[in-house]
């Protein structure tokens, strides 16, 4: 199986750059999946129906959240409706939406996406390794899903990593989000789970994590708030994950940073690049 994963969309100019390349992505890789985080879509903050509405029409297969998830208000009434747009599994019950979903894959499989938030630096939410544990017992790789993945998104590296060596070998891929950073740890665990720190955000690098530059130098500088946190507007890069994922044992054999336009250096997987044409015929 063929998965993408695009890491936090962020504003206006994240929006555009994902809505323009996944196509695109999706076509020359031949994704049989693609998840994107999209929490930061509406203006640096929240995601509305009409934004998720066109991720999906663009090749989103599920949207994952994370902390802003309920920053545009609307969310908590059009999420009970939009089965394929997850919030945190381990909110506190009762909270509008889901957090984990069984999807079907273009190749035919079931893809289990659970989406997961961290609690060091962050919410006091409820244990995310127990609520991994629950979800991964309730539907096992392979006896249920052919491929599981896990956004997990999270402050620390430390509750990452530890994240991902508590479930390797029982999910495809776990992939952390939040930090609005890409991390070069993209490896496939012991266990055969896929694993990175930090997908890194979909937005305008010239920016403090997508804010426009300005106001968080200002705050770090003077410690007084002077106006509103605005995303920044320049030339987005798009960044994320290629896993190519067995479909025998539904766990990873490469993992691989996509990174395309903007002011970062381009990335592409090349365990799905096809081979160069050299012009010349077999055996010359």
């Amino acid at each position: 199986m063929r998965f993408l994963f695009i890491g936090d969309i962020v504003g206006r100019s994240g929006r555009r750059a994902v809505l323009e390349t996944l196509p695109d992505l999706r076509a020359r890789y031949d994704i049989d999946f693609a998840v994107i985080n999209g929490e930061n879509a509406a203006g640096g903050f929240g995601i509305t129906e009409q934004i998720f509405n066109d991720l999906r029409d663009a090749g989103a297969d599920v949207v994952t959240t994370g902390n802003h998830v309920w920053d545009q208000r609307e969310t908590l009434v059009y999420i009970e409706r939009q089965e394929r747009l997850l919030r945190p599994l381990n909110f506190p019950p009762g909270t509008p939406g889901r957090g984990a979903g069984l999807f079907p894959a273009k190749n035919g499989a079931q893809v289990l996406v659970l989406n997961v938030m961290g609690r060091l630096f962050m919410a006091d939410l409820d244990c995310p390794f127990q609520a991994l544990d629950r979800e991964l017992s309730a539907c096992p790789l392979k006896s249920a899903a052919d491929a599981i993945f896990v956004d997990f998104h999270a402050e620390a590296t430390s509750e990452k990593q530890a994240a991902g060596h508590y479930i390797d070998g029982r999910a495809s891929a776990l992939v952390g989000t939040h930090t609005h950073v890409p991390t070069a740890d993209d490896q496939v665990l012991p266990g055969g789970t896929a694993y990175l720190s930090d997908a890194g955000m979909s937005g305008d690098y010239n920016s403090v994590i997508g804010m426009e530059r300005e106001e968080p130098v200002n705050r770090f500088v003077s410690q007084i708030g002077s106006g509103r946190f605005q995303p920044a507007l320049g030339a987005a890069t798009v960044c994320g994950v290629a896993i190519d994922i067995d479909d025998a044992t539904g766990l990873a054999r490469h993992i691989a940073p996509v990174r395309t336009g903007g002011r970062l250096r381009p990335c592409e997987p090349d365990f799905w690049r096809p081979p160069p044409n050299t012009g010349n015929a077999p055996g010359e």
